[in-house]
């Protein structure tokens, strides 16, 4: 056999193995493309769920620990802080009252009318703890501690009986 015959045989044989090869390339190529479109199909469809109401419970105490760590001992010259902080707790706790009072809306009539008292208790608390607030911002620093220590006890207490709101419309309300 002459070199060129060999190199034209060889170069035969490397076009077969290189075509046979190709194909299990390419399968594998689209499988993997078909297997990522399915993964991403499935986190995005898993993303736009809304939270239970369990996982909306769980974020609520996670919130109050933040809470209790934002309340940490400020000073009168931290004063703007302080207010800032609590301010920011508070939008927090009326934007998850909204939600609340949402979700008890969409309930059954006697669920509404049950839930409907508990509901007013809160807003009632939260009215309480906006007036509190302003007391805070104008305090002096002779009745700061007196102010500070009055809202955050008042604060507390608010947030408790939310979350024990929540947990009743939870219970009466299945996720």
């Amino acid at each position: 056999m002459a070199p060129n015959e060999r190199d034209e045989d060889c170069h035969h044989l490397n076009t077969k193995t290189n075509n046979n090869a190709t194909k299990p390339d390419t399968i594998m190529k689209h499988k993997d493309l078909l297997i990522t479109l399915l993964a991403s199909a499935a986190f995005v469809v898993g993303c736009n769920q809304e939270p239970t109401t369990s996982e909306q419970l769980d974020k609520a105490k996670a919130d109050t620990k933040q809470a209790a760590r934002d309340m940490k001992d400020y000073a009168y010259a931290q004063k703007s802080e302080f207010v800032a902080a609590m301010q920011g707790q508070l939008d927090a706790l009326n934007r998850d009252l909204d939600q609340l009072s949402a979700k008890v809306e969409k309930s059954s009539d006697t669920v509404k009318a049950e839930a409907k008292p508990k509901l007013q208790a809160s807003r009632d608390q939260q009215a309480q703890l906006n007036k509190q607030l302003d007391d805070v911002k104008n305090a002096s620093e002779s009745t700061w501690d007196s102010v500070k220590d009055g809202f955050k006890k008042a604060y507390e207490k608010s947030k408790e009986g939310f979350q024990q709101a929540r947990q009743w419309v939870s219970d009466k309300i299945a996720p």
